[in-house]
């Protein structure tokens, strides 16, 4: 009696100290195997097969830890598992939800929908991808908002990391403004900032008079740059045009309002 009390309480126990250790040495053998850089598999999608695989390993791990268990409590786990197949289906059925977010996740990884670390529109929601799960998708803001949606329940994702961006800034000068003067600034500083912009996948170009607008002449300059790098290239740009326009006294127009006082 004393004897089976102690296989009852050591064992599970032990187990779990097993199963635990087993789960930290394949763990650090996922990770060794994904460590090194391989020009066939994009950095990005070797991060996210870790996590998925890593996430598939503990579950893994869980499940073999409870059929121990059972195991040492005298519940015969062969029958479970041969009937497997049987239970298969009815698990099938009850969790159909759960089934259809993991096989949707394995097809987004696979398919290289998108990958952790890439900025894309799920839902209307604009974020980077944290996390690909076996169930849920988690994305953050850049605001930090986070959303975590079912992997079934996406049906359309905007990959905005897929491909490179470009980084569009229009430059108004007056009407009164000489345009070869204009186009000659922009130019200059268009070669100036080709050398000084790192992400940069093409030339910071001046494109020449987008449109004829009410107050304004405008300008379009265009930079093709690495994905999700554009808005601070823009910034960047629309800071050197400033500068550069007033240093060459060219005027930069703006609404104005007028007002007229009749004396009744």
């Amino acid at each position: 009696m004393e004897y089976l009390l102690n296989v009852k309480v050591l064992g599970p126990i032990i187990t779990i100290l097993l199963i635990m250790i087993l789960y930290k040495i394949v763990i650090k053998v996922i990770k060794k195997m994904f460590s090194f850089k391989s020009r066939k598999i994009k950095q990005k999608k070797q991060v996210t097969l870790m996590k998925f695989f890593v996430n598939v390993t503990r579950v893994i791990c869980l499940i073999i830890a409870i059929l121990i268990i059972l195991e040492i409590y005298g519940i015969k786990t062969s029958t479970f598992i041969a009937s497997l197949g049987a239970i298969t289906v009815v698990v099938g059925l009850a969790f159909q939800d759960i089934l259809k977010d993991f096989i949707a996740g394995i097809s987004f990884i696979f398919e290289d929908s998108y990958n952790v670390g890439d900025w894309v529109t799920i839902n209307n929601f604009k974020g980077e991808v944290m996390s690909i799960g076996m169930k849920t998708t988690r994305l953050k803001s850049y605001e930090g908002d986070i959303l975590v949606i079912n992997n079934g329940l996406i049906s359309q994702v905007i990959n905005h990391t897929a491909a490179t961006s470009l980084a569009i800034v229009d430059v108004g000068v007056s009407y009164k403004s000489d345009l070869n003067k204009v186009e000659k600034v922009l130019n200059d500083l268009c070669e100036s900032l080709n050398s000084s912009i790192n992400s940069l996948k093409g030339k910071v170009e001046l494109l020449g008079i987008e449109k004829l607008d009410d107050s304004s002449i405008i300008f379009r300059i265009t930079a093709e740059v690495e994905a999700g790098t554009q808005y601070s290239v823009q910034r960047k740009i629309r800071k050197e045009v400033k500068l550069q326009l007033d240093k060459n006294n060219i005027e930069i127009p703006y609404n104005q309002l007028v007002v007229h006082n009749e004396r009744v």
